[in-house]
């Protein structure tokens, strides 16, 4: 099935459409975003059931973006009717444009060209199975109270099973002088964390899962209780990891949070802009190995980051980053693009309607090879498989890497032994790391658990994966 159009949206669209026409009586180009979201989170543990609704993600409101001929404004609300609209259009011309006027000493005001506006109009959603709110929030938790149960039954060094989920639908209607379009979305995460106790001593490990569509998702949480609780109970037994390179194979969550963050932040474009991204001296030249090529879009995966149109009216593109090695192109909002004389890439998004639209990721990862698993890891004389990616730092301006990873499993002579190294430290400057990638795997995997954010702050929906890479990596 696919996610209904909003009847918000619908039944408010013939005041957009006359807003959007009077804003274009003063301005040469205006357009307008609107959005009608809902989301709701779920969690059960061993002393705790919440259920909440998601209040960042959670809202209706409008972004009006003009053209006065030299630069642009934006002007967010959250109120619409027809007597509002002589009010809207008073303070985008008289409060908004005129601080263009007031920037601080040393800011220089930047003129642009006007957006390309070609004729685009659809309506579209994407597929679900298990409508959230329709399933109901009973059956939501008396599922993750299950499995919540399972994980703590595994072992009796289990010492809880934390299982969680959040949904979000969002419809959203972009029109402009020649645009009218509206796409309805709904993604589903899900999560697992098993903690362990031997004496003392406490581990825990975590496993994400996410789907474009609805809670289906919890299929596929109820899979891995055992995989997740037996990795748990593995990280008790852990070694402190013995500096230095080795050969390692990644899985594809670790190989994912690799593209992500020595990657995909430095090939947004408007840090291309600022100056602040090495890579933009690379455009044309080799960083990885012949055996990588890398992807992003929200066309290019179906997965929680995909759309049909990002937050500027720029159609969803499948951008090839990396072609067989070669770095060939960047991602881009509308603006950034304009002022780097490129097409834009449908990466203009927003935390919400309150907020700026940046160049952000949004399905990011590498394509699959042709190796077998078993046959990369018998290649390796020394060395580990690298799992559970928990958190990593990005420096688009230097390239450096610094990731980390719960899990490392010896591999010696061809086999894994059983033992296991954690926690793991991985870092290394980006091209090197990519370069040493001789082997690629036949399978593929995409998550998006968990959120992006620029910098600190500005969080929107990602996802990242691909195969199992073989490479040369620095752990301590």
């Amino acid at each position: 099935m696919k996610v209904k159009q909003s009847e918000y949206l619908k039944e408010i669209k013939p005041v957009l459409i006359r807003l959007r026409d009077r804003l274009l009586m003063e301005f040469p180009y205006a357009s307008l975003l609107a959005q009608d979201s809902t989301s709701k989170n779920y969690s059960v543990s061993k002393t705790n059931v919440g259920i909440q609704m998601d209040q960042t993600l959670t809202g209706r409101g409008f972004v009006a973006k003009v053209y006065d001929g030299k630069s642009y404004a934006e002007y967010s609300f959250n109120q619409i009717s027809e007597e509002l609209i002589d009010d809207i259009v008073s303070a985008v011309k008289e409060r908004l444009l005129p601080m263009s006027n007031q920037l601080p000493e040393g800011v220089k005001k930047s003129c642009y060209a006007m957006l390309a506006d070609e004729p685009m109009e659809f309506s579209d959603g994407t597929e679900y199975e298990l409508d959230p709110q329709e399933y109901g929030d009973e059956q939501i938790i008396a599922q993750l109270t299950k499995y919540s149960e399972a994980g703590r039954a595994y072992s009796d060094q289990v010492l809880d099973c934390r299982v969680f989920s959040s949904y979000q639908k969002c419809s959203k209607l972009f029109l402009s002088k020649n645009r009218d379009m509206e796409q309805n979305i709904l993604w589903t995460c899900g999560g697992l964390v098993v903690m362990a106790t031997r004496g003392e001593e406490i581990k825990d490990c975590y496993k994400g899962f996410s789907v474009l569509g609805g809670m289906e998702v919890l299929e596929k949480i109820g899979k891995h209780i055992g995989e997740v609780a037996q990795s748990a109970l593995d990280l008790l037994k852990s070694e402190p990891m013995i500096p230095g390179e080795y050969d390692c194979i990644c899985a594809p969550d670790v190989t994912g949070m690799i593209a992500h963050e020595a990657f995909g932040h430095g090939v947004e474009m408007d840090m291309f802009v600022k100056d602040r991204a090495l890579a933009r001296q690379y455009v044309g030249k080799q960083v990885a190995s012949e055996m990588v090529s890398m992807h992003d879009g929200a066309a290019a995966a179906s997965e929680v980051a995909s759309y049909f149109f990002d937050d500027e009216g720029v159609p969803a593109h499948d951008t090839l980053v990396i072609d067989h090695g070669i770095l060939k192109a960047g991602i881009s909002d509308a603006q950034s693009a304009m002022h780097l004389f490129a097409e834009p890439t449908g990466n203009g998004r927003r935390e919400n309607y309150q907020r700026k639209a940046y160049t952000r990721m949004t399905n990011t990862y590498f394509e699959a090879g042709n190796d077998r698993v078993e046959d990369m890891i018998a290649s390796i004389q020394y060395g580990f498989l690298l799992e559970n990616a928990s958190s990593g730092m990005e420096d688009p301006k230097n390239w450096g890497i610094q990731c980390m990873v719960s899990v490392a499993r010896e591999i010696r002579d061809g086999k894994l032994t059983g033992k296991v190294f954690s926690p793991i430290v991985l870092t290394g400057y980006v091209p090197d790391l990519l370069k040493s990638i001789s082997m690629v795997s036949d399978t593929s995997e995409l998550c998006g658990s968990g959120f992006c954010g620029k910098g600190y702050k500005e969080w929107v929906k990602v996802s990242d994966g691909g195969p199992y890479i073989k490479a040369k990596i620095r752990l301590g």
